[in-house]
């Protein structure tokens, strides 16, 4: 694993203790959903990972882009898949989401490593 790829898992999983611990009802409750939402049901793990990646391209997150990379990878996604999602992210996006696509296209190079 490379080195951007492990200082990413490793900030998120330090950030993410740090804001359990706090023990908010409330926060701890969104994580919940956001981990059901993800999971298995009508639509497969894959296809919600890469919805989950355009929704984070068209709304500029890069940190919920290399979330759903991540996940991506782990779901066996080609390159194929995920740069049909960069395009479209972009159509619905726009231009803007542009230099998002290239920090998601150097974190899926870096995942391939």
């Amino acid at each position: 694993m490379s080195k951007q790829v492990e200082e990413f898992n490793h900030y998120r999983s330090k950030m993410n203790e740090v804001i359990l611990e706090k023990d908010n009802l409330v926060i701890k409750r969104l994580f919940n959903l956001d981990t059901q939402t993800y999971s298995e049901g009508a639509l497969n793990v894959k296809t919600k990972e890469l919805l989950g990646l355009v929704a984070s391209m068209v709304l500029r997150c890069d940190d919920c882009i290399k979330y759903h990379l991540l996940k991506c990878k782990e779901q066996n996604c080609t390159t194929e898949e995920i740069y049909e999602v960069f395009a479209v992210a972009n159509i619905v996006g726009g231009t803007i989401v542009i230099p998002h696509t290239r920090r998601g296209a150097e974190f899926w190079e870096e995942l391939n490593k």
